[in-house]
């Protein structure tokens, strides 16, 4: 819409400089006809240059460097945005891999795979070939499960996928999800497809050549999806909500490169099948301990609910206890103190089941300080703030300087009672955009926004990982207002603050929608966390950045903000 504006101006304003350089040109040659024989001197050939004086020199060489910068600055931003969706694609990649590689342990298909290879190597009546359809037989596995992801995209497309993150109804959805997959894996009953559905495929596998091996492919999804299902389901929930558009194919292309690798390996090498562990009582096991991690990803959802619509009980030491709780549970399955009623006896501990074992305890014993303010910064994204524990041992220790007074005319802080369980021990915030600018000016400090959310885990984990370093506590104590914009939070504006987005076209009758559509508008983004130093006219004074989990990172950036404020 502005380039059409624009674009319509600059013809307008060529048009009329034409018209005025036709009549000012048939102006001057009547006057030189009319007037020819009185004409005694030519000024025809006299040519009038602007002598441009220091002041304009400074203003063109001033806005020279300002242009620079702003060029300087959207390249900085752009380079930043690619590479955080780089990592984000990378972070979906590898956790669907790393499903993919469980779900091969899963008694579904770890049984399959000799059967399936031996299947080739035979049928295909020469090493070649059975190479060949093996090859083949992964592909369809991929080609399946990466359609899968994007029928969730164009299901729910672009736009909404930004906005599962913060919905309510969907992350109660996910939560009330795993729960019902984690119940599954533990062995109450079986999430199946229906048996025709897999008759039917089975009888096209048997088809020649490419289409009865993609059936043949299809035919595993579906006989497996009581095992591969909870952890398809729990990829894709976890990918959608993150809110980038190829997230779901991206997970599911890992999930499927990682499931489909072991067949085409052994079918290259069948040799080393014999070496493969005999089926047995530690698949069922390794179900077992998915269930319970299952049951404990589910408390996030539920806890993003708790916190965007502030229900104001799932508090942080109440998450932590459910943790501790399953992983203690899982701990004991482990060394065999608690059996489910499908598992076989546990007659001793195997190597790897100790190891494992271990860990879990030390995972445990690592969480229970976190129950009196621990920061265990391991997990910080995953829970919830520290401002919703009840008892805090380090603050009452007074671990933290406690936040300056500051002595401006402003006395209430808008919308304070609703950010409370965001608050940050020693730090003076602020909320609203406009205070914080008057608060700018009285105090001749820069401004540093935050602009975060009540479910961006990145956010959690820069508040517990790079905020607390004394160096930048004490830069954002004493060098900054601290203003805060939460992008989800559903409280609504004054009636009298509805608008009409420029950048939507939406009506904007929410302080998170009002935040979010201040991010997107004036920075071309709308990625959390992403921090912004300006001044009290709110110019930017640096580059802006998201989330880099370094404190050296961090104070440079702080530290440049105060200088190019005190270089104004």
């Amino acid at each position: 819409m502005t380039y059409s504006i624009n674009r319509n101006f600059v013809r307008a304003v060529f048009t009329l400089l034409v018209l005025f350089a036709v009549l000012v040109s048939g102006f001057t040659h009547a006057n030189a006809f009319q007037g020819k024989k009185a004409d005694t001197v030519s000024t025809s050939d006299v040519q009038f240059t602007t002598i441009p004086t220091a002041a304009d020199s400074f203003a063109a060489r001033k806005k020279h460097l300002d242009s620079v910068k702003k060029a300087q600055a959207t390249m900085l931003k752009a380079k930043a945005s690619d590479a955080d969706k780089t990592q984000s694609f990378w972070a979906i990649f590898i956790a669907g891999f790393l499903g993919g590689l469980l779900a091969i342990t899963m008694p579904c298909i770890y049984p399959l795979l000799p059967l399936t290879v031996s299947f080739f190597t035979k049928k295909s009546g020469s090493r070649s070939k059975g190479i060949l359809h093996s090859l083949l037989y992964g592909l369809s596995i991929i080609v399946i499960y990466v359609s899968l992801g994007l029928i969730i995209t164009l299901l729910f497309g672009p736009d909404a996928l930004n906005a599962l993150a913060t919905n309510g109804i969907f992350n109660l959805f996910f939560f009330l999800l795993l729960v019902v997959f984690g119940i599954s894996f533990l062995g109450a009953f079986e999430i199946n497809l229906p048996s025709s559905l897999a008759n039917k495929l089975d009888q096209n596998s048997d088809r020649g050549g490419l289409v009865g091996i993609f059936f043949m492919a299809a035919t595993l999804v579906v006989v497996s999806f009581s095992c591969t299902g909870p952890l398809v389901g729990s990829l894709l929930a976890a990918a959608a909500t993150k809110g980038d558009r190829l997230g779901p194919a991206m997970g599911m292309f890992g999930f499927s490169l990682a499931l489909a690798l072991p067949f085409t390996l052994f079918a290259l090498f069948p040799s080393a099948l014999k070496s493969l562990p005999k089926s047995g009582g530690w698949l069922n096991s390794i179900k077992v301990v998915l269930g319970f991690i299952e049951l404990g990803f589910s408390l996030k959802f539920l806890s993003n609910v708790d916190l965007a619509y502030h229900w104001n009980w799932f508090d942080r030491e109440v998450f932590l206890s459910l943790w501790i709780a399953i992983g203690l549970l899982m701990a004991l399955y482990l060394i065999g103190k608690i059996k489910f009623s499908h598992d076989s006896e546990v007659t001793h501990l195997s190597v790897p089941r100790t190891f494992i074992a271990i860990g879990v305890f030390a995972f445990v014993i690592y969480m229970i300080p976190g129950l009196w303010g621990a920061p265990l910064k391991v997990i910080s994204g995953f829970l919830p703030p520290p401002a919703t524990q009840d008892f805090d041992l380090t603050r009452s220790m007074g671990s933290s300087a406690a936040a300056p007074v500051q002595n401006v005319s402003v006395k209430t802080k808008k919308y304070e009672d609703i950010f409370k369980r965001g608050k940050h021990f020693g730090l003076n915030e602020w909320y609203d955009y406009d205070q914080a600018l008057q608060v700018s000016k009285e105090l001749k400090k820069p401004i540093l926004v935050d602009f975060t959310g009540w479910n961006c885990a990145n956010c959690r984990r820069m508040e517990n990982e790079v905020w607390p370093d004394p160096g930048v506590r004490s830069r954002m104590q004493n060098d900054f207002v601290l203003l805060e914009l939460y992008v989800d939070e559903k409280g609504n504006l004054p009636e009298s603050e509805f608008y009409n987005s420029q950048f939507s076209g939406k009506k904007i009758t929410t302080i998170g929608g009002k935040n979010s559509d201040f991010e997107t508008t004036k920075f071309e983004t709308n990625s959390q966390p992403f921090y912004v130093i300006m001044d009290s006219q709110g110019n930017v004074l640096v580059p802006p950045q998201g989330a880099k989990f370094s404190v050296d990172n961090y104070t440079k950036f702080l530290d440049s903000g105060i200088a190019a404020y005190k270089n104004q």
